[in-house]
């Protein structure tokens, strides 16, 4: 069965008749939660069984589950799990153990997610912050230079490969100079073309073999002085897809974000020509998700076929985990965690 070139999130802990119509009507390429809609485990696996079989197949469904700060499952019924920035600094005293941690922090995150149904953790964050920066990335990020960045971003994405569960690199190119919040209000690069190459873009032309990726609102006006990467056909071909090399399913960043102008149907539609493969909406107003629907063509061109690989590198690559021990050599790496 075809799916639309969209992910869609939903409003609550359960589906109204409204959202399994829409879904229904919709089949979107995937889902993906939030904080709103998730209480208890058993009431997140029937949600996400609701949401596939409102779709009508077995769409992926994804959630941000970074540790730290962007952490969607929590306590009680979830482990914590410390922010990048911690993982960096075990990196920092040795690299073997700081690439242990991170890879075997997400292979427990992936067998909790995959339990249930979680199939895409938007992990790892390849952002570089520099001095001055906005906080939104913060210590969200491995390290403040792209060599451990892009290490420790291998690591987790292995991590979670092995368990089931497929990565998203972002915020590709990179939204680590960014100097105000994309959610609110869009940032404008102005660094030279030479400085982004050598330092924001580098993590992601290492990890540039993963699946999927997520794109950064921020103008990089060394490229395009006028349209955010999410939009700008001149970013999306000229550095993501040639510079860093990126082959895999691209998807924007949430289009209700402050960042993006014009109508959600105008941001959808223009960042489907821009070059991505699938838009993001996360908010799950029934009237926004409406709106951008019309725009969302099915996946056409190479994006079914990214699709398919991201998908059957998901279903390869799973192997068994001893949880019991995982947590232990977890805990003793973050015994604060």
């Amino acid at each position: 069965m075809s799916s639309y070139a969209a992910i869609y999130g939903c409003s609550g802990t359960a589906l109204t008749d409204e959202e399994r119509r829409f879904f229904r009507e919709a089949q979107p390429w995937g889902f993906i939660l939030f904080a709103r809609n998730i209480d208890k485990p058993e009431q997140v696996r029937r949600l996400i069984g609701d949401l596939r079989e409102a779709a009508g197949h077995e769409a992926e469904v994804l959630v941000d589950q970074e540790g730290g700060r962007v952490q969607r499952l929590r306590p009680p019924h979830w482990r914590a799990y410390p922010p990048g920035r911690r993982f960096g600094e075990l990196y920092e005293r040795d690299v073997e153990t700081g690439l242990h941690a991170a890879r075997l922090g997400a292979k427990l995150m992936a067998a909790e997610l995959r339990y249930l149904g979680f199939t895409v953790d938007c992990l790892p964050v390849l952002d570089v912050p520099v001095p001055g920066a906005h906080d939104v990335i913060g210590d969200r990020a491995y390290a403040l230079t792209p060599g451990p960045v892009a290490a420790l971003g291998l690591a987790a994405s292995e991590g979670l490969l092995a368990g089931g569960v497929l990565p998203v690199i972002k915020h590709i190119p990179g939204h680590g100079r960014a100097g105000v919040d994309s959610h609110l209000s869009l940032p404008v690069v102005d660094t030279p073309a030479a400085d982004l190459e050598r330092v924001d873009f580098a993590p992601f032309h290492a990890l540039r073999h993963l699946p999927l990726a997520m794109t950064a609102h921020v103008v990089y006006s060394a490229y395009d002085a006028e349209r955010p990467a999410t939009t700008s056909p001149l970013v999306i071909d000229k550095v993501i897809r040639r510079h860093i090399g990126f082959d895999g399913l691209l998807m924007s960043d949430d289009l209700s974000m402050e960042a993006l102008s014009g109508t959600l149907a105008e941001r959808a539609k223009a960042s489907l020509d821009a070059g991505c493969d699938l838009v993001l909406h996360c908010n799950g107003k029934m009237a926004e998700m409406e709106a951008v629907a019309p725009e969302v063509p099915i996946l056409s061109g190479r994006a079914p076929e990214r699709s398919a690989k991201a998908i059957s590198l998901r279903k390869s690559s799973l192997v068994p985990l001893d949880i019991d021990l995982a947590i232990r050599q977890f805990s003793a790496l973050f015994p604060a965690s």
